[in-house]
């Protein structure tokens, strides 16, 4: 009996130690962000414009949370716009990836992107061709930047190809490597720009390519993770490759020790407090002095573990006026169809609590959404030669093409990731239409369309859709021109295809 009691002591010991051991890597966690930044704010006693001393240590000392003094952030933001005014809003003729970081940095300060010093930073990143001049990371780090404020993307009238949130999107997904991961040269993924890639796409795995994508990723960063549980960049460990991955890891929402990063018993953060010191500071490589990237990657690093402890992430920053589902609709005129169309499960978001109501869409994107709406089966099909079975969008591109809603381009394509244009869409709702009891059709395209001046710039096919949608208030009800070619938004997407549900009695 006594041996029996002592057994059971000692598994309550245990048990006791394991439920505590959360609460303490807490703990030492927050001591280890606490030393780090009281460190930082010791070697740069006032930050400036610049990659090193200046917006990755405020984002780590502002996202964390630090005790910094007064004046501290203020002092900061009045460099910066001198250093704006100075440069007149140009921080580089060809790094975009400049704008992206003081973006961040001044987002995580509450303070507006759009106008610093009376220059919009975000301007830069509306050009795509030179924002990802760079390569993929410039596409990463403009999303990070982006979404951060719940940023709409400005339209750039110098760009030769606007940037969008989806071509963003779609230059990472094109640039992952067969083994899952990324790297800027190379078929061999690589652990930083892998973990990068992932804090970017975190917010845009309601698309289930997206989803695909970011799953391949993980297992291959589980794969790179060496036995004492860090990460290593070009043959060598290093304290930012594991300050990524920790980034990437909370942005996905996944813990640090879960099976597939837990290496040998130790975790990424044993990896990454290996390259600590006792000063606060860490170094770049292990036994190695003090280093300031390296120092500064790993305090922002832990502050996204501090943030993770209360379910938020170090990308994801909090705007005091967002009142619904999506923080960037606020005020927007097609907010209401958008969030009823949510609240339906026909439209996605793209980030978790954003919807980019402004930018625009694709043809699989529209599928998608005119399927969910009609409540249609997806069905796979093979009848294009650019849709492919493995393709997120395929059954929703069967099942709209077996509705006979969309037809292909010709030469047995389907251009699912070309954009769709206004009357594109027109006629593709008319034909959708006749699903839920509708003619698609009106006795009089002319008349319906007198109010449209511009209504003799729509291609033949689509005049009849046109008025359709003009005459069964499918349109925006404040729409004055029809504006055929251009390519559509997602708000007014959103707006036709709740106001075709309404026509139909649907709602």
């Amino acid at each position: 009996m006594k041996r029996f009691h002592r057994l059971l002591a000692l598994f309550l010991t245990l048990a006791l130690c394991a439920a505590l051991a959360p609460m303490a890597l807490a703990a030492d966690t927050k001591a280890q962000y606490e030393k780090t930044a009281g460190y930082v704010m010791g070697q740069i006693s006032s930050p400036g414009y610049g990659s090193i001393g200046g917006d990755w240590a405020v984002l780590g000392l502002a996202r964390g949370g630090a005790n910094v003094k007064s004046g501290y952030f203020d002092g900061y933001y009045a460099k910066l716009e001198s250093y704006v005014k100075s440069c007149q809003g140009v921080l580089h003729k060809r790094r975009y990836t400049d704008y992206s970081r003081v973006v961040l940095a001044v987002t995580a300060i509450g303070k507006d992107a759009r106008d610093v010093a009376g220059y919009n930073l975000l301007l830069p990143l509306g050009d795509f061709d030179k924002t990802v001049y760079q390569g993929v990371n410039g596409a990463i780090f403009a999303l990070l930047a982006l979404d951060a404020g719940g940023y709409e993307i400005p339209a750039n009238p110098e760009a030769k190809t606007q940037a969008t949130r989806d071509r963003y999107v779609q230059k990472i997904l094109s640039a992952q490597l067969t083994d899952g991961g990324w790297n800027m040269s190379g078929e061999t993924a690589d652990a930083d720009l892998t973990a990068m890639a992932l804090q970017a796409l975190a917010g845009y795995t309601a698309q289930a390519e997206v989803q695909a994508a970011v799953d391949r990723g993980v297992a291959a960063l589980s794969s790179m993770q060496q036995a004492d549980g860090g990460f290593a960049t070009g043959g060598a460990e290093t304290c930012e490759s594991n300050a990524q991955v920790i980034v990437a890891l909370t942005e996905l929402g996944i813990s640090l020790s879960d099976s597939r990063f837990t290496k040998g018993g130790s975790t990424v953060l044993d990896a990454l407090l290996a390259f600590s010191n006792a000063n606060g500071s860490f170094s770049h490589t292990a036994g190695g002095e003090a280093n300031e990237m390296a120092t500064e990657q790993a305090l922002y690093a832990l502050a996204a573990l501090k943030l993770a402890e209360s379910g938020k992430t170090l990308y994801k920053m909090e705007r005091p006026e967002q009142d619904g589902r999506f923080r960037d609709i606020t005020g927007h005129k097609n907010r209401e169809a958008i969030e009823a169309l949510a609240d339906r499960g026909v439209i996605n978001g793209m980030t978790q609590d954003t919807f980019a109501p402004d930018a625009g869409l694709t043809r699989a994107q529209f599928c998608a959404i005119v399927v969910r709406a009609l409540g249609l089966a997806e069905e796979q099909t093979q009848a294009f030669t650019d849709v492919s079975l493995t393709d997120w969008f395929c059954g929703f591109v069967g099942a709209a093409s077996s509705a006979g809603i969309v037809n292909g381009i010709g030469n047995g394509k389907f251009a699912p990731q070309g954009a769709i244009t206004r009357e594109q869409a027109a006629t593709m709702l008319a034909r959708a239409s006749k699903q839920l009891g509708l003619s698609g059709q009106v006795k009089n395209p002319d008349t319906a369309l007198a109010g449209y001046p511009d209504a003799a710039k729509a291609q033949a096919y689509a005049v009849d859709a046109l008025a359709f949608c003009a005459e069964n208030g499918i349109l925006e009800a404040d729409r004055t021109e029809l504006k055929p070619a251009e390519a559509i938004c997602r708000g007014e997407v959103a707006q036709m295809v709740w106001n075709l549900l309404k026509a139909a009695g649907e709602v």
